[in-house]
């Protein structure tokens, strides 16, 4: 242990200069990886057809690029699915990440070897050099690291095979072995198929190894936890594990989970780390102990661009910029070109930055969910922030929740907000009344519609039993993995599926 600790430690020194170096030279960087990234791919299909070989400056790039979303790229993903290479990426594909989206929409990722090797796994890399580097006194290396997953499956097409399934259950699958050493459980627990199966083999092969950190989506990681405490008959993960000493955490906004993992860990040492990844790459990580902000992760193969929110909104992609010209808190929706073939995608986020030297980053939500039926303009990032409040002056704790329209006459409505509490507050009422008032204070354009109930009345909570939305993500097929219940929707279709499971 002692040999692996001292090479670990000469590693990520190693990386922790390369850290610095595209922090303190990010355009630079930035430059480098967009033209390297045109030259692997100029010989390609897509390369081809908009003259990546004569590309030397942004500028040029902008204007001969176009900007996709799935449905423009699609046709040469499905192509590459089926066997056909080198059409917008040079070295053959065969894995595909199938996106936990919310609608019934699935998308196939391209999951290139480049983007694993440098992307996912770097980043892998990445977050445990900065948790070391900023615990020095760190045991990490003497325990596992228990990370929950997906599945994938396999795609017949003729002679030819290929696969498709969560990013992360592709990256365990081909896992290097100095990551597959420190990893649990065993890969034949960890892509399994059937989540109530799986939780069961993993609490019984987990529940009593020595485990020192934890990676994995929070709603699903809590199902986990609670289960190997009911199974061990105890009421805190530090009698289970008491050398866990970070849960690296992602996927959705951990801000209504905090607390409730606090109480769980009960140990002031162990550390929450934030990570910002999806199926399209790997982007940003928790630099700092003292602040959720990230990282933007500058090397790791992937171009990066911007646009102001209301322009990407109004469709106005003249507007699109790289890093060098960001400002700090204006909300961007992403662009990204990266060493999987993706090139100037819509990735569907929205972030704002919040420092340029270096860039950090805070997520404020997705481009597809917001609410803006009534002229609101409410984002992912409001409503968890209101939650996080009106939890933490009634003293309650949320295990999931969903927000829709409810649409009234003469043009007004309010917001239906379907709750379900690990302990309900103590005030049910002045929880309602906190949410609306948080809300307000972070959101000039909800405090605007929300005078004298002109445009949007009061909201309306409703208390939804326990399991209302496991069973939901059950019925769906959405149980583990990557996937999440959608915070926010501007219909009611989501809203009345869940209405109906309780009806």
């Amino acid at each position: 242990m002692a040999i692996i600790n001292s090479i670990a430690s000469w590693l990520m020194k190693k990386r922790m200069h390369q850290i610095e170096l595209f922090i303190k030279y990010p355009v630079d960087v930035q430059s480098e990886w967009m033209i390297s990234l045109l030259n692997s791919a100029a010989n390609t299909e897509y390369g081809r057809a908009n003259n990546f070989s004569e590309i030397k400056t942004y500028r040029q790039f902008k204007e001969q690029v176009p900007i996709n979303d799935y449905e423009s790229l699609k046709p040469l993903i499905e192509r590459t699915r089926r066997g056909e290479q080198n059409l917008f990426w040079n070295s053959d594909i065969k894995w595909f990440a199938k996106s936990s989206g919310t609608t019934d929409k699935s998308k196939f990722l391209p999951v290139s070897k480049e983007s694993l090797d440098g992307c996912h796994y770097n980043a892998g890399r990445d977050m445990i050099t900065l948790h070391c580097y900023n615990n020095p006194e760190t045991q990490l290396f003497t325990g596992k690291n228990l990370a929950l997953g997906g599945s994938f499956k396999k795609d017949v097409f003729g002679d030819y095979i290929s696969f498709h399934g969560d990013v992360s259950a592709i990256i365990m699958q081909n896992l290097p072995v100095w990551a597959d050493f420190f990893r649990a459980p065993d890969i034949s627990i960890a892509l399994m198929d059937e989540w109530e199966s799986k939780l069961e083999k993993m609490t019984l092969s987990m529940m009593n190894e020595n485990v020192a950190s934890l990676a994995g989506v929070p709603s699903w990681m809590m199902v986990l936890l609670k289960r190997i405490l009911e199974k061990k008959n105890v009421k805190t993960i530090h009698e289970v594990w008491p050398n866990l000493e970070v849960y690296f955490h992602g996927g959705v906004s951990f801000a209504p989970y905090k607390e409730q993992f606090i109480k769980l860990f009960d140990n002031d040492k162990i550390n929450f780390l934030q990570l910002y990844s999806a199926s399209e790459g790997f982007f940003g990580i928790q630099d700092q102990l003292k602040s959720d902000e990230l990282l933007l992760m500058l090397d790791y193969g992937i171009f990066y661009e911007f646009i102001e929110l209301a322009d990407w909104q109004n469709k106005n992609f003249t507007k699109v910029i790289n890093l060098e010209d960001v400002k700090v808190g204006i909300d961007y929706a992403i662009i990204i070109s990266t060493n999987a073939g993706l090139w100037r995608y819509q990735l569907g986020d929205v972030i704002r930055f919040t420092s340029t030297n270096p860039y950090r980053f805070k997520i404020s939500g997705r481009t597809k969910q917001y609410i803006n039926v009534f002229g609101e303009e409410l984002m992912v990032h409001n409503v968890d922030n209101a939650i996080a409040v009106a939890c933490e002056k009634t003293h309650a704790l949320v295990k999931d929740y969903t927000v829709a329209p409810i649409f009234m006459d003469n043009n007004s409505g309010a917001h239906e907000w379907l709750i379900e509490f690990e302990k309900e507050p103590n005030n049910f009422e002045f929880f309602t009344a906190l949410l609306d008032e948080s809300l307000k204070k972070q959101n000039s354009d909800y405090e605007a519609k929300r005078y004298n109930n002109f445009v949007l009345h009061f909201p309306e909570v409703k208390k939804m039993p326990v399991n209302t939305f496991y069973n939901w993500l059950k019925k769906n097929n959405k149980l583990g993995g990557q996937f999440k219940v959608p915070r926010l929707s501007n219909d009611r279709k989501l809203i009345e599926e869940i209405l109906i499971i309780n009806d």
